[in-house]
């Protein structure tokens, strides 16, 4: 985890501090507060929230899933899906850097019985079709059951090619295991990779796509895939305390943001594009130039006490985390061109 986050600010209000710890810190914009205070609600246990079925079946037809179902937060929203997946004592091959093995307190293991395997990853994130077969337990009593691959995109702000994402899922396939994306910045990846998401999820059973990152929105996940998994992922939700009631409030943000902040994604790409290129010509960091980047820079500091140029950073009202000597500086809504500008700024003088 990165060092340093907890204090935010350091004498500068949210309206002069530019914060690239993450996608996740955005606020709602003046409609999407409109759009939550005008909307209609009812309970969501008891299925009865207009807002909430609306938005549910929104995403749903975006993904070409047949159902979708609402939770709180992108963690809950995979173990859902694992749970509902498969069964205790069986097991998910998942990529060693996707968030389902590094992220989530292997919560699938602790509450699910559910064993993880974790692949090595390619340098563009991929999974290697010969590794998941491969990774297939025998029928024999002495090993888990493999019932599952978990994939994800975006994987650190990169977008894994369709056809290393369909290549992966074809092998899972094959080998009879269900195949769940984890799709937290989904709408970036296809954005990225110029496809729509529905076209991203074609070859997945089941996708978990947030909406608190890169769409803005204060909270939210919706889970989709067919319908007697979304039935049996409710249950679930209710047991781990994700039955929620006037959420159509929250699911609102969700709709506005489909409408108004999917189709600006690219801006936060093309920002993004824009801080890799001009911090590559500082002395002192070394920047990823990857292909397939979304709205994430990727800063490795080369000058000497990183730590010193994160407080010069912060004085300057420009928040990052910082793990050993290097930076995620994430760009989202909330950042505009000015914005870029005075990161730059901000790191010529820190150095």
């Amino acid at each position: 985890m990165y060092a340093g986050t907890s204090k935010v600010g350091l004498g500068h209000n949210a309206e002069t501090t530019i914060d690239l710890r993450s996608d996740t810190v955005t606020r709602p914009s003046p409609g999407m507060l409109a759009a939550m205070a005008a909307a209609e609600v009812g309970d969501d246990v008891f299925g009865d929230d207009p807002t909430v079925i609306a938005l549910e079946e929104k995403v749903a037809d975006l993904f070409g899933k047949a159902k979708g179902l609402f939770l709180p937060t992108g963690t809950q929203s995979n173990l859902c899906a694992l749970l509902a997946h498969c069964g205790r004592g069986e097991e998910v091959l998942v990529g060693r850097s996707y968030h389902v093995f590094s992220a989530e307190a292997h919560g699938a293991s602790v509450l699910g019985g559910i064993a993880l395997d974790p692949l090595d990853v390619g340098a563009d994130n991929g999974v290697e079709p010969e590794d998941i077969r491969a990774a297939v337990k025998p029928d024999d009593p002495h090993y888990p059951i493999t019932r599952m691959l978990s994939l994800e995109n975006t994987v650190t702000g990169k977008a894994v090619p369709l056809a290393r994402q369909e290549a992966a899922a074809a092998a899972g396939r094959d080998m009879g295991l269900i195949v769940h994306l984890d799709a937290a910045r989904g709408f970036n990846a296809a954005a990225a990779l110029g496809i729509d998401v529905k076209t991203l999820a074609r070859s997945v059973d089941s996708v978990s796509a947030c909406l608190s990152k890169g769409l803005g929105t204060p909270a939210g996940t919706v889970l989709v895939g067919a319908e007697d998994f979304i039935a049996k992922a409710r249950r679930y939700r209710k047991m781990l305390g994700g039955g929620m009631r006037q959420v159509g409030i929250l699911a609102a943000a969700g709709l506005y943001a489909l409408e108004h902040h999917v189709p600006r994604i690219p801006d936060d790409h093309f920002r993004a594009a824009r801080l890799r290129t001009e911090l590559a010509e500082l002395d002192g960091l070394s920047v990823d130039q990857a292909p397939n980047q979304t709205n994430m820079a990727l800063v490795t500091i080369t000058a000497p006490d990183p730590a010193a140029i994160l407080t010069r950073l912060r004085d300057k009202g420009i928040l990052t985390g910082l793990d050993g000597n290097f930076m995620r500086l994430v760009v989202h809504r909330d950042i505009d061109d000015a914005g870029i500008d005075r990161v730059i700024d901000g790191f010529k003088a820190a150095l």
